[in-house]
């Protein structure tokens, strides 16, 4: 079996309609979207496009989810992002349908890797960090009683592949907000990992999602899909300052105070 991971695709639909088009001559069996879908520009579009994926599509809820829902419900949750709520409020009960009460994990059985888990941010919670250079014993926290071969995970948006005691980690990186590098992100799984970048133009992107129905559309694709955030500021960002596991609101690098003059 051949999987697709896509992850923090964030209603870029551009970006997520050149890398379905790649999978598609690849003759992937299923396709795993990892969390993050749809908070971003074009929110409805893309999920209306990924259903029509149907039963290969593997989803898999991410702190995104979790907050659009509250958005569209209207209830409370305090760890929320005012975007994420914003976008939420513009879903339709169908949309909303497909993107609540999703998995926290689901695990596959992969070719070449034996069993794979797969989360949005780490096992245990949907908005945690785990980053390439984390300390062994972050490690060992957020990965314990995890029985599986390998564990893919997203949230950052920085693409890895490593080991931790004798474990596959991975992250595909992100399909529609990258941190350092062009392109849209994600992974092939079977037999091996395969980091794959699928080029699109992103300034007829940025134009297209500019016109979409959330009001910081077109200041979403300046940010993101025009300009782009560096990896080591990324990881500057998003790298704990003390002992405490750390906690986001969301992924956005914008909300750990990165300056905006160190933007690539």
């Amino acid at each position: 079996m051949r999987v697709a991971v896509l992850a923090d695709v964030h209603g870029n639909l551009p970006a997520l309609e050149a890398v379905l088009d790649e999978v598609e001559r690849l003759s992937v069996d299923r396709i795993v979207l990892n969390g993050d879908i749809a908070g971003g520009p074009l929110p409805g579009e893309t999920l209306a496009r990924l259903a029509e994926l149907g039963e290969r599509a593997v989803w898999v809820h991410g702190n995104g989810e979790r907050e659009m829902v509250a958005g569209f419900d209207e209830v409370s949750d305090p760890t929320a992002h005012e975007d994420s709520l914003e976008q939420g409020r513009l879903l339709g009960p169908a949309e909303r349908a497909l993107i609540a009460d999703l998995p926290l994990t689901v695990t596959l059985e992969i070719d070449g890797l034996g069993s794979v888990l797969f989360c949005h941010a780490t096992p245990r919670r949907d908005d945690e960090m785990l980053l390439v250079d984390s300390p062994p014993a972050r490690y060992a926290a957020v990965l314990e009683g995890v029985t599986a071969d390998a564990v893919v995970l997203g949230h950052t948006h920085m693409p890895f592949d490593r080991l931790f005691d004798r474990r596959r980690i991975v992250n595909p990186g992100s399909v529609g907000m990258p941190y350092g590098h062009d392109g849209a992100a994600w992974a092939l799984l079977g037999p091996g990992v395969e980091l794959r970048r699928t080029s699109y133009d992103t300034e007829a992107a940025a134009r297209r999602l500019a016109r979409g129905p959330w009001h910081r559309a077109a200041a979403w694709a300046d940010e993101y899909v025009l300009h782009r955030y560096g990896d080591l500021e990324a990881l500057e960002a998003f790298t704990p300052k003390d002992e405490e596991p750390p906690r986001a609101s969301r992924d956005h690098v914008a909300d750990a105070s990165m300056p905006a003059a160190r933007r690539r």
